[in-house]
């Protein structure tokens, strides 16, 4: 129950890699910044915080921060995955179980069922719990009191939420990409943690190519180490990291095979587009939400790609990553109207 999955990955996030508290936290500076301040203002007060919504792409770091935030407050963090939380009698369960101040992350919150999302929407404004006892015309509602706690959410579809659940977050926070300094900042700290010898070109090479996403940075990581032992001195070097990347179909920019497959598909299969998700999930194989959850995010902030109303194009510097000539004409009248 206390692992975030990553569609790019099978293999688990290593918990001997996680942040140990805020300051060891890296990246995500105004978030970081603002929640130090809403910690220690409801630590003064010896209240439970606000409830928190942390929204971004997968592999952002939003689990690590929701126990930060359980062990900046001195409590406990019980978790919960939204596509499990079937009924309500469910929430309703883990929700009575919750002492004074603790702290409840659920993870994809967005794919909660609705029926449970209504029990949560008491929970949240006036910490009680509505129970209905009996059956049939002999039914009665009940309230039950319950311990004030911190709800932390975290999604990948912000949109997805509804509007009433959205408006009970007191604390909203959109987490984005990292930057390559503070991925390799990351790096160097996992290597040190897992005992890996890399050097400062190879750690700035490594965090270059990992789509600006710290559970990526720490998979390839482990994937390049295992070529430096084999095939190199058994230090991650820049010529070992250049090696095991090109091995692993990761390019300059990051991009890794399916990137390419996306972009190349829209080029070549649909003129530059504009084209469907539903086509496009048909000419790649791939599932459509690991398309607008994992892949799409980094390639429009790349620019590589645009949504549009009528579907997904090709940008110029798409075309130029791919060693292609120019737009389509219709694409290029589909980016006129944009602007």
């Amino acid at each position: 129950m206390n692992r975030e999955i990553d569609p790019v990955a099978d293999e688990p996030f290593d918990p001997a890699l996680r942040p140990r508290n805020i300051d060891e936290y890296v990246g995500q500076t105004k978030i970081k910044e603002n929640l130090k301040i809403y910690i220690r203002a409801a630590l003064g007060r010896g209240e439970a915080m606000d409830h928190v919504l942390l929204a971004g792409p997968p592999g952002l770091g939003k689990t690590s921060l929701a126990y930060i935030i359980g062990e900046e407050l001195g409590v406990e963090v019980r978790i919960a995955a939204g596509p499990t939380l079937e009924r309500g009698g469910d929430l309703a369960a883990i929700l009575n179980n919750l002492q004074e101040r603790e702290v409840l992350f659920i993870d994809e919150i967005h794919r909660m069922n609705r029926a449970v999302e209504e029990v949560l929407y008491p929970a949240m404004e006036d910490f009680q719990l509505d129970m209905v006892l009996g059956t049939g015309p002999g039914a009665q509602s009940v309230r039950l009191p319950l311990p004030r706690f911190t709800l932390i959410g975290a999604t990948t579809r912000a949109g997805l939420l509804t509007s009433p659940l959205r408006a009970r977050f007191g604390i909203q926070c959109s987490m984005d990409f990292y930057t390559p300094k503070e991925l390799q900042l990351i790096l160097q700290r996992s290597a040190a943690r897992l005992q890996i010898g890399i050097s400062e070109e190879g750690a700035r090479e490594l965090a270059c190519r990992c789509r600006g996403t710290p559970r990526i940075a720490n998979r390839l990581l482990k994937r390049v180490r295992d070529f430096a032992d084999v095939e190199g001195t058994g230090v991650i070097d820049l010529p070992i990291v250049r090696l095991a990347l090109d091995r692993l179909e990761v390019d300059e920019q990051g991009l890794d095979a399916m990137d390419i497959r996306i972009l190349s598909a829209i080029a070549l299969k649909f003129d530059g587009g504009p084209v469907g998700l539903s086509n496009l999930t048909a000419a790649i194989g791939e599932e459509t939400d690991t398309i607008e959850e994992v892949y799409e995010p980094f390639l429009i902030q790349q620019g590589f790609l645009q949504r549009t109303p009528r579907g997904r194009i090709l940008t110029s510097r798409g075309y130029q990553h791919l060693g292609l000539k120019g737009l389509s004409a219709a694409t290029e009248v589909e980016q006129r109207e944009l602007f």
